[in-house]
């Protein structure tokens, strides 16, 4: 494995022409890069954190959210899908799941040390997929795991396991109204500046017909719901379904299960589900 060590954060920015020119070369391959990217000494500023919690609706507080060392490693993730031997273009990959294990509270100012690589390229029923996954440590200690696995459309022989049934909503337990710029919102305190969330006009190039809310927003906004009731140790997974078009009115349930919660979210006003997932104390 080939190890590639970095002082400071690559520029999402700088990274965005890379991606878009890059990727025109792209066709797929058989393989990811066995490549690592490493930082050191990562500290999250108190500022960026506060502006954070305000977009996706966390209180002020010393701990971090779960979600916020994605946040931390993004600019690495693009480094990685930016490469010129990781096989597929950035752009118009799909982000279809995210697992996030969190071994225990973290707090403002621990210095992290953060690891991303790719892994498990494997078929779909819609194409190919493949993880992205990223971890942190306090000095040796793993205290952190995030799994993002990302689809590419395409051609593939899976067979489909969908039963192609649409279930009807369940009872709402609060009801969201998602704002048309909260795309550009995230985009400033995460560095995600993917096109499809930003504007109608550069949704439209990419085949959707408003600008979409970034999963992550989701799955953080979610989560948020659940403050002051979160285990130091648990593990959140969320499966990302149909895209939240903006503006947006969104419908949020919730439920116990024997190890934690279970929740979805769906378009208040059709039976379309958004997001679906669990919160699994550890």
């Amino acid at each position: 494995m080939l190890v590639k060590e970095l002082d400071s954060a690559p520029n999402p920015a700088s990274l965005y022409p890379k991606a878009v020119f890059g990727g025109l070369r792209k066709s797929g391959g058989a393989a990811l890069p066995d490549i690592e990217y490493v930082r050191h000494g990562v500290v999250a500023d108190v500022d960026a954190v506060a502006a954070y919690n305000r977009v996706c609706g966390f209180g002020l507080g010393d701990e971090l959210p779960a979600t916020y060392p994605h946040i931390l490693a993004f600019p690495l993730q693009m480094a990685l899908m930016t490469e010129q031997a990781f096989p597929f273009p950035l752009l118009g990959m799909v982000h279809v799941r995210n697992r996030i294990t969190q071994s225990r509270s973290l707090r403002l100012g621990e210095p992290l040390t953060l690891r991303v690589g790719a892994r498990s390229l494997r078929p779909h029923e819609k194409g190919t997929q493949f993880d992205v996954v990223s971890e942190a440590l306090v000095g040796e200690e793993p205290v952190w795991e995030d799994v993002s696995t990302y689809l590419r459309r395409g051609k593939t022989g899976a067979a489909s396991s969908g039963s192609g049934v649409q279930l009807a909503p369940p009872s709402p337990d609060a009801v969201w109204r998602v704002p048309g710029d909260i795309g550009r919102r995230y985009a400033v305190v995460s560095g995600d500046r993917n096109p499809i969330h930003l504007h109608p006009l550069t949704a439209r190039l990419f085949g959707f017909r408003s600008a979409i809310a970034h999963g992550m927003w989701t799955k953080a906004r979610i989560l948020a719901a659940f403050e002051g009731r979160l285990p130091g140790e648990f593990t959140v997974d969320v499966r990302f379904k149909q895209p939240v078009l903006l503006p947006a009115k969104v419908a949020f349930t919730t439920w116990h299960t024997e190890d934690g919660w279970a929740f979805e979210l769906w378009n208040a006003r059709k039976p379309r589900p958004h997001a679906s997932g669990t919160i699994t104390a550890r």
